[in-house]
């Protein structure tokens, strides 16, 4: 399973990149917005930190299908590596179908069902976006919706689209994600930070330190 930082924050971007472990970037309308600057020139900066697949989604307040088409090329002619985020909606099909047709890689977010994923795969979707966290709130095992969606995939030979893991919260989160057969994990970057620690690692550290000191000194 792959890593993909969820934010528009630079800052966080930078330290995930310099560890080594992201390969791509999501982000949507209300990350940009919590950052306060202009689309454009986050995405190009993101772009000069990060060597890999950038989603960046259609304005919330796009509904239609052409507008979403119009939104999508100009969003895929900002860098190579842009990916555009489309809603799971009967217009955002459409609008995956006449952009994957030109060559643009759509990535179809707001997944809920396993039904709604299959859709977007077969409208010609790059990736499909099951949300785990926002599942979970609604007491629906989120995971459970990667699983099934990971088991339907791999029945068909055609079927392509991979697999985005979102809404993803918690450690936990991301080894449920792995064992389900996501192909990526879209992570805030304080979850990334979690994942590296664990209390056996700093006892660790602390009694190597006491030994090595008392032994040779500071």
């Amino acid at each position: 399973m792959k890593f993909f930082i969820d934010t528009a924050n630079v800052e966080d971007i930078k330290k995930a990149n310099d560890m080594g472990v992201i390969c791509g970037v999501t982000t949507n309308p209300s990350l940009i917005a919590k950052e306060g600057r202009d689309f454009n020139q986050v995405i190009r900066e993101i772009a000069s930190i990060v060597d890999g697949p950038i989603s960046g989604e259609v304005k919330a307040t796009t509904v239609d299908a052409a507008g979403m088409i119009a939104e999508g090329r100009e969003i895929a002619k900002i860098h190579k590596n842009m990916v555009v985020k489309i809603p799971m909606t009967t217009e955002g099909l459409k609008a995956t179908k006449v952009l994957s047709a030109e060559g643009i890689r759509c990535n179809v977010t707001l997944i809920f069902s396993a039904n709604q994923a299959l859709l977007a795969a077969r409208a010609g979707a790059a990736y499909v976006s099951p949300f785990l966290g926002r599942l979970d709130d609604i007491s629906q095992p989120g995971i459970d919706l990667v699983r099934t969606i990971s088991e339907m995939f791999d029945l068909y030979d055609d079927i392509k689209t991979e697999i985005i893991a979102a809404s993803v919260r918690s450690p936990i989160h991301v080894t449920d994600c792995a064992l389900a057969g996501a192909d990526i994990a879209t992570v805030p970057y304080a979850v990334i930070e979690q994942m590296t620690k664990h209390p056996l690692t700093d006892a660790g550290i602390a009694k190597f330190q006491k030994d090595y000191v008392a032994v040779f000194g500071a």
